[in-house]
């Protein structure tokens, strides 16, 4: 049997959240392997609305094994409140139902601070980040001086890693004029929290490789998009960690030969949340009209997208890096209604034409999209749930979009509610 990853074929804000949602009923377990409470994700189940930041989409549905991997970087006191919410709504998370890796790098307030303080730094690269410590926290984890869930276990040693990470920290405080953290305050951080989380720690690597072995399906969930990726995104204007689907062999503890089908979600338009180039957006009234259908407004910030047409060079360029075989395309009924769609199917830069998006951040920043206009339909899309159902020209829209990326559509989603989908394909059977 099949165990797929899921990941983000743009900037993120896909709607992966309904389609994990989807997937994860035919999945035993469901792994998180990259990011913090920096990503967010909306599911609808019966009724009930459920926004999960670090806890995997599994979690809601009943018998399903969610797993924090050692690819997230874990604010405990996060986590604790995430529980707390969504415990309150009706859904038991035990140990039994959620397990993190031991080795996973912990958030501290220290971390949230740093990033406070860049983001709001007059000198410098701002990012648009979420400001909740993710990337000073995978600093840390690069610099071997993270703390992490295991060390929370072994309070005798804990004094001389927190010193170790002091050093660091304290020193960049007093760089800007800071006033220094005592170790006394980040290990009563750490203590009050440790009862906490330590009932879900795990050797995440060893739980999977038996579950593998007995047979279950695992789904791995990926978090914001492969354009956020820190290698293969628009760098800098990315996140601190790799968003493409191999993270999820790392990010977890398994073997790249564990991934048998990588699915990629993207929306039928383009968004994009902070800064950074965005070749295909719209800052005109034709942007406003797809960030008002689409409801366009970050789940866990509330911050408005950056919205445009389209853009295929880059979701082919993606389905390259994650090795993505099918597509999940969601959001086709906010097109409902223009009379003409544009899709970029390359670039300019310079006078000469490009089929990729380069590196270099100043090349990002001045290439210029060259369109190809389709014809738009009237009719809704909205809840369909058959290719009979769909106009034929939207039906158009999408067998270009395959063409042009190079991937074919497996999943279409015509609206939030998580039966309003075509399946083409299933990831878990292929």
């Amino acid at each position: 049997m099949a165990n797929v990853v899921v990941v983000g074929s743009q900037w993120g804000d896909e709607g992966k959240g309904k389609i994990v949602d989807w997937l994860s009923e035919q999945a035993d377990i469901v792994v998180r392997f990259q990011g913090g409470h920096n990503a967010g994700h909306t599911l609808v189940v019966n009724g009930t609305t459920f926004k999960l930041s670090l806890l995997p989409s599994g979690v809601v549905r009943p018998g399903k094994l969610s797993v924090i991997g050692n690819g997230v970087v874990l604010d405990p006191y996060a986590l604790v409140e995430e529980i707390e919410r969504v415990s309150a709504q009706g859904v038991a998370i035990t140990p039994d139902t959620l397990r993190i890796a031991e080795n996973t790098t912990l958030i501290l307030s220290l971390h949230r601070h740093l990033d406070e303080l860049r983001e709001g730094s007059n000198s410098g690269t701002k990012i648009g980040t979420t400001k909740r410590g993710i990337g000073p926290a995978y600093e840390d984890k690069v610099g071997r001086r993270a703390i992490r869930l295991m060390d929370l276990a072994d309070l005798e040693s804990l004094d001389g890693k927190i010193e170790g990470l002091l050093a660091h920290h304290n020193a960049l405080r007093r760089g800007s004029g800071l006033p220094e953290i005592g170790a006394g305050t980040v290990r009563q951080e750490l203590t009050r929290i440790a009862p906490r989380v330590l009932p879900y720690m795990d050797r995440v690597w060893a739980l999977l490789e038996d579950k593998r072995r007995e047979g279950k399906r695992i789904l791995f969930e990926g978090a914001q998009g492969a354009l956020l990726d820190v290698d293969h995104g628009t760098y800098p204007f990315v996140t601190s960690s790799n968003t493409v689907a191999a993270q999820a062999a790392t990010g977890s503890g398994v073997g790249p030969g564990a991934l048998d089908y990588v699915l990629g979600i993207c929306k039928a338009y383009t968004t994009r949340v902070g800064q950074g180039p965005f070749p295909t957006e719209q800052d005109n009234d034709i942007g406003r009209r797809i960030g008002d259908r689409g409801r366009e407004f970050g789940t866990v910030t509330g911050r408005r997208r950056r919205c445009g047409w389209f853009d295929a060079v880059l979701v082919r360029q993606t389905v390259r890096t994650s090795g993505i075989r099918g597509l999940a395309l969601t959001k086709l009924d906010i097109l409902d209604g223009f009379d003409e769609i544009q899709v970029c199917v390359g670039y300019r830069l310079h006078g000469r034409e490009l089929d990729y998006l380069p590196a270099s951040a100043a090349a990002q920043a001045s290439v210029e999209p060259v369109y190809e206009t389709i014809e738009g339909w009237r009719e809704s899309t909205a809840g369909a749930r058959s290719w009979a159902e769909l106009p034929a020209t939207a039906i158009k829209y999408v067998r270009r979009i395959e063409e042009l990326v190079g991937c074919p559509v497996a999943l279409l989603s015509t609206s939030p509610e998580r039966d309003d989908t075509i399946l083409v394909q299933n990831p878990f059977e292929s």
